[in-house]
């Protein structure tokens, strides 16, 4: 089949290489516009955008995908396929191929509908996720599935999470571009009444709640990994959380238990610690808790 690509970041050029690699035909593809780097100012092409120029394949960035309707239609595609694109589709866009589109996301659907599907997969501690391909509807990630593919999450963060989901996704999307094409797909609506609802991440969300149980903090030091980050401010300076491990120790929420480069750095929370291993100081590299603590004073007793 002849298809069109939605798709922009790391996670969507996998998807895209894997119906690269496949027995369709990738007739264009379009991104998000390119963002600015904030650092020095320069445009950073998008991972869907480098991989489509890579292989010739004709590229476009609307502002509004619909504003390229007309664009599109000149391909005479068979179907389109989003993955993480980050646009809502209109009417017009959903019906401007004859199969129309589908979809890849990242969870068993009809659970973690939304913007954060990984993310919010792992803050509630689950063990099993996966990925979802179904018809893209109005309504957001309603429609009637076309097949799913379970993944073993546990211990992932959600960078780890992403790299396995993506290369999950690119397999089961060329299975479901195969089966609709040889007529054998079916599409199976989903159960409205198991439906649940993730939001869109922001800053704000990682700042640690050291009042929450350790294990609570723990599932969203391993969500939040990368974006928005798990984070707290001490000496007014804020420090991430990349890694940390379960403690038994106790003590008032926030109160630093241990802080030395040997024995490590372990924080209180409502119910246990966690034994901090790995963190980014502000402006700085991540690193070991134990180098940090070799050339940073922090005092047992001090509540963060």
């Amino acid at each position: 089949m002849k298809v069109i690509f939605l798709g922009t970041g790391e996670f969507s050029a996998t998807v895209l290489e894997g119906v690269l690699a496949s027995r369709h035909t990738v007739a264009a593809a379009v991104c998000q516009p390119d963002k600015v780097n904030a650092r020095n100012g320069k445009i950073k092409p998008s991972p869907v955008s480098v991989l489509a120029e890579k292989n010739g394949i004709p590229l476009f960035k609307f502002e509004k995908i619909s504003e390229g309707v007309g664009e599109l239609k000149r391909f005479s595609a068979d179907i389109m396929l989003t993955a993480a694109y980050g646009q809502m589709l209109s009417e017009e866009v959903l019906e401007l191929t004859p199969h129309g589109v589908i979809n890849t996301h990242a969870s068993l659907l009809p659970k973690y509908r939304g913007a954060s599907p990984i993310q919010s997969a792992i803050e509630a501690g689950e063990k099993i996720s996966g990925v979802t391909i179904m018809r893209t509807v109005k309504k957001m990630d309603a429609g009637d599935i076309v097949l799913q593919r379970t993944v073993d999450i546990s211990g992932m963060n959600s960078e780890e999470c992403f790299s396995v989901m993506a290369k999950v996704a690119a397999a089961a999307v060329t299975e479901a571009l195969d089966a609709i094409e040889d007529g054998t797909a079916e599409f199976v609506p989903q159960n409205e009444a198991e439906a649940s609802y993730c939001k869109k991440l922001k800053k704000s969300d990682g700042a640690v709640d050291f009042n929450e149980s350790a294990h609570v903090i723990l599932n969203k030091i391993r969500a939040y990994y990368g974006f928005p980050g798990s984070y707290f401010y001490y000496g007014g300076k804020l420090i991430k959380i990349l890694r940390a491990e379960f403690c038994a120790a106790q003590g008032a929420p926030g109160e630093i238990l241990t802080a030395d480069p040997k024995k490590g750095l372990v924080i209180a929370c409502g119910d246990g610690a966690v034994s901090v291993t790995s963190i980014q100081p502000e402006g700085g590299k991540a690193m070991p808790a134990s180098d940090y603590l070799r050339g940073h004073r922090m005092a047992v007793g001090d509540r963060i």
